[in-house]
């Protein structure tokens, strides 16, 4: 992903800050990022100090530190930034990147990361990195739209909705990149992770419309242990190895 492309998503992130939350944060959105939380936050450990990559308005570390854990948070977007500092008074936040973390080696027993992964420059790098701020046995959790039948018409769609000017929190096209199963153990073990589980997870989307939605989440557990083929987001979660 070119600078041009990275720009733009801290362009478009800082502008819709202030309805971000609308979103994610109201009875359906909430319902789903819920969801996709549970995924990540049963990965990790309870109580420890957890890094959030792409921390957005803070519902993550939010999460995270009510369940009696301490977070620090790091996101692309000035202006998530200050939502996030609102939401979470107690916990730091800082501006950046995933693939330049500006901690100390060794700083967190826990890396989070949702819903960024795909818009990642360079997500080699970012493992990377979350790999050098873990401490050892330190864990890692993502959870990111991954390829599959039911999302490789997505980036067409967004490319369509900015052309028409569809004003939409994430309808907008930053040249993302999707991953399945094997891309995600090659990436996560050539960072130097182990006891790599990769799952999908996630079939009421946000964006379906009533009764569709109630009937998809309904049908959710279901399909999430019988098909995950049609699930449609990409968790994976590993540890850094403890020597």
């Amino acid at each position: 992903m070119s600078e041009v492309k990275v720009e733009k998503i801290r362009q478009h992130y800082d502008a819709i800050a202030g309805i971000y939350d609308i979103h994610y944060d109201r009875p359906r959105g909430r319902c789903y990022h819920t969801h996709i939380s549970t995924h990540v936050m049963d990965a990790l450990p309870k109580g420890g100090r957890l890094l959030d990559i792409g921390c957005g308005t803070g519902l993550f570390v939010e999460k995270y530190v009510k369940k009696s854990g301490t977070a620090v948070g790091i996101d692309i977007s000035r202006n998530m930034i200050k939502k996030a500092r609102v939401r979470c008074p107690g916990s730091p936040f800082t501006l950046g990147t995933g693939e330049g973390l500006p901690f100390r080696d060794n700083s967190f027993d826990a890396v989070s990361s949702l819903l960024v992964f795909t818009y990642l420059k360079d997500p080699q790098e970012m493992l990377a990195e979350a790999h050098r701020v873990l401490k050892p046995g330190g864990s890692i959790s993502i959870c990111t739209l991954g390829k599959k039948l039911l999302t490789s018409g997505i980036p067409a769609i967004y490319q369509i909705s900015e052309k028409i000017r569809v004003s939409h929190v994430v309808m907008k096209d930053f040249g993302e990149r999707y991953y399945d199963e094997d891309e995600m153990y090659r990436m996560f073990t050539g960072a130097g992770f182990c006891d790599i589980s990769v799952r999908w997870c996630s079939f009421a989307h946000i964006d379906m419309i009533d009764p569709l939605f109630s009937l998809a989440q309904r049908m959710e557990p279901f399909i999430e242990r019988r098909i995950p083929q049609l699930a449609y987001n990409i968790c994976v979660d590993a540890r850094k190895p403890r020597n």
